[in-house]
């Protein structure tokens, strides 16, 4: 990333290893968020806060020790600012979904390391879009009681012949309007959603920022060139930022995404600054 004069990475990880979603295994799923959440902050949400925090301090303390940070030849690296993501999977059951979410929160709060909360896993699997308006109602519930926390929802990775129609038409309205989210990852089916130019317009003004993935879109959902969004959302003013998605996935790198953008999209250099 230093190489390739990232200013700033932003990674996505669980420094819980799991043990958020266990606890919440422990609880009776009833659909009372209060109480729920109180239970699980009676069960030792703070103790799973502390270890995450501790996981944190280990990796970042390896990664020095790999990049050589005390040493005369430290990696470029070392210079680079990194933050994190918490991440929700969303393809487990609620009350562990929930768990997690509570997780992400309180450990926003408690590290600066940890600058807001994602929901990952396939937006197309059948739990994710069983339970998606759920989902984004437990994230309005958390926010209205801290509202200070960051969400960046995956939200919108979709498209026709992937889910059926009438999951097109609202996913990425719920994630900004119910959830509150200040980004959007992919936010691809924008189009299909209800009034999608009111939501646009919505979007603009509030400055909800769209991270656009190129080459995953095109890869996983087979959407690219003239069938991307990322056009759609510049004329609309919505503001857009290029990400990789997952790197070692798709064997990219940011640089690639910016290339990509070039040909397809004909940019130019301050089309390119701007981003």
């Amino acid at each position: 990333a230093a190489a390739q004069n990232v200013h700033y990475l932003e990674l996505m990880l669980s420094p819980d290893l799991g043990r958020a979603a266990r606890l919440g295994a422990l609880q009776q799923w009833d659909g009372d968020l209060p109480r729920l959440h109180a239970a699980l902050q009676a069960a030792g949400m703070d103790e799973i806060v502390a270890f995450g925090r501790a996981q944190l301090d280990a990796m970042e303390a390896r990664a020095r020790e790999v990049l050589g940070c005390d040493t005369p030849g430290a990696d470029p690296g070392c210079a680079l600012p990194v933050r994190y993501l918490y991440q929700v999977n969303r393809v487990q059951p609620p009350e562990r979904v929930f768990a997690q979410m509570v997780y992400g929160f309180a450990l926003v709060q408690a590290d600066p390391r940890v600058v807001g909360v994602n929901i990952v896993a396939p937006e197309d699997a059948y739990v994710a879009r069983r339970d998606y308006r759920l989902h984004m109602a437990m994230f309005a519930y958390l926010r209205e009681r801290a509202p200070a926390v960051n969400l960046a929802l995956h939200a919108g990775e979709l498209t026709l012949g992937l889910v059926p129609p009438e999951d097109l038409r609202f996913h990425i309205r719920e994630a900004v309007e119910r959830a509150g989210a200040r980004r959007i990852g992919h936010g691809v089916s924008i189009m299909y959603e209800d009034d999608p130019f009111g939501l646009l317009d919505e979007m603009a003004r509030r400055g909800v920022l769209v991270e656009i993935n190129l080459t995953s879109n095109a890869v996983i959902l087979g959407v690219e060139g003239r069938q991307s969004p990322f056009p759609v959302y510049r004329a609309a003013g919505v503001p857009v930022a290029l990400s990789t998605d997952d790197e070692g996935v798709s064997r990219i790198d940011l640089t690639h995404e910016y290339q990509r953008a070039v040909e397809q999209f004909g940019l130019g250099y301050a089309d390119l600054k701007t981003l």
